[in-house]
């Protein structure tokens, strides 16, 4: 099955100017994807590629600037390093020489807080003798994580190896939508209403996902607008379930016939990818909430906004006119950083996640969480306010 970046594992290579990060990456990949420079300072960015790990699966590699870049936007090249920790499922740390300086034990004291497990692996050049066993075991030892030599003349099999090795089963696991709920031969119903957001000629993910994960558990899937409800009614059998588009679930839900189960695509991502108990958690928050509060709205993706914009627009409007306050509404868009005061938001309110993997989304949670700022799913908030 091909999958989108979102549910790849994502493996990060972190280390210092030089130590072979990306001459690393251009062995993983089997190809000159990174430029190789002498400079210091080549990769500024982290740098996103698409690679395939032999026999296994597709993987996300992201290549990061160097932890010890002295040049005038250095510190902020760090920083983007810094941030993808929370981003990815496996860090590979590059080091050169045998060399391990103070730099390698603050990254590895910001692995270690980031609950990532890790890679040590020793860049060798040409003509370098090999690093001292005991210095690499004593390293092993220390941050617990294994460690390995490679070398360009070498390739990159012996890494490849200690990556599949290493990797958490979650990253590589698909999300189970709709497990336990639907069983082969089951009709399922998508109500997919089609705005002025959608993109042209397709579907959205959640609704592209969810049509997948109900192929793939054989159940007979039927896709229609809410406006074709009546018709489809009198015209077919009762299905198992209706999935539905969280914002239209007032209009979906008074033409179900008794009996009929209803959720949401929102609802069924934050049960395979979420935290549906701080969920719940923080739902009787919303009943709490108080003139002026500060909100903070989490959107996965990147999207250019419109007029009928499920978290810029409608979400807002409805919070408000549910709760009768006056509130202030912050969007966080992607993997952009989290507010710097963010225990001062009142609630927080996290859409599906389609885009982005189960990791990502856990600790972006987990911040929230640490802030003491309660957070509730898009689609439950909905279901609640509607």
């Amino acid at each position: 099955m091909q999958r989108g970046n979102e549910s790849k594992p994502h493996i990060g290579i972190y280390g210092a100017c030089n130590s072979g990060k990306s001459t690393l990456l251009n062995l993983l990949a089997g190809r000159p994807a990174a430029l190789v420079s002498p400079v210091a300072g080549t990769t500024a960015d982290p740098v996103r590629l698409p690679i395939e790990l032999p026999g296994f699966a597709p993987v996300v590699a992201v290549d990061t600037a160097g932890l010890d870049d002295g040049s005038p936007l250095g510190a902020l090249r760090v920083a983007k390093s810094y941030e993808t920790l929370w981003q990815v499922d496996l860090a590979l740390v590059v080091f050169a020489h045998g060399r391990w300086n103070e730099g390698y034990e603050g990254l590895m004291e910001r692995i270690r807080a980031a609950a990532l497990p890790c890679l040590l692996l020793c860049n060798r050049f040409a003509g370098e003798p090999e690093p001292d066993p005991a210095f690499l075991s004593s390293l092993s030892e220390r941050y617990g994580a294994p460690v390995l030599t490679f070398s360009q003349q070498e390739g990159a099999g012996r890494v490849w190896q200690a990556v599949r090795e290493t990797l958490p089963a979650y990253s590589y696991t698909l999300p189970a939508l709709f497990e336990g709920k639907v069983s082969p031969g089951d009709r399922v119903l998508l109500v997919c209403p089609i705005d002025s957001g959608a993109p042209a000629g397709r579907l959205i993910l959640p609704q592209v996902q969810a049509i997948r994960a109900l192929l793939d558990a054989h159940a007979f899937v039927s896709v229609v607008q809410p406006e074709e409800l009546p018709a489809f009614f009198s015209a077919f059998p009762k299905p198992r379930l209706v999935v539905t588009d969280s914002q239209v679930i007032d209009r979906v839900r008074p033409c179900l016939p008794e009996g009929v189960p209803l959720t949401t695509f929102s609802l069924e991502l934050a049960r395979a990818k979420g935290d549906m108990e701080a969920y719940r958690a923080g739902l009787p928050k919303v009943d709490r909430l108080q003139e002026g509060d500060r909100i903070l709205v989490l959107e996965s993706c990147t999207h250019h906004a419109g007029c009928e914009d499920i978290g810029r627009v409608k979400i807002p409007r409805w919070l408000q006119e549910y709760t009768g306050r006056r509130l202030h509404f912050t969007f966080v868009s992607g993997l952009a950083p989290l507010p710097d005061d963010l225990p001062a938001y009142a609630l927080a309110l996290q859409c599906g996640g389609c885009m982005v993997t189960r990791r990502q989304l856990l600790m972006r949670l987990r911040a929230l969480k640490q802030a003491g700022v309660p957070v509730v799913n898009y689609g439950m908030l909905i279901s609640k306010i509607r």
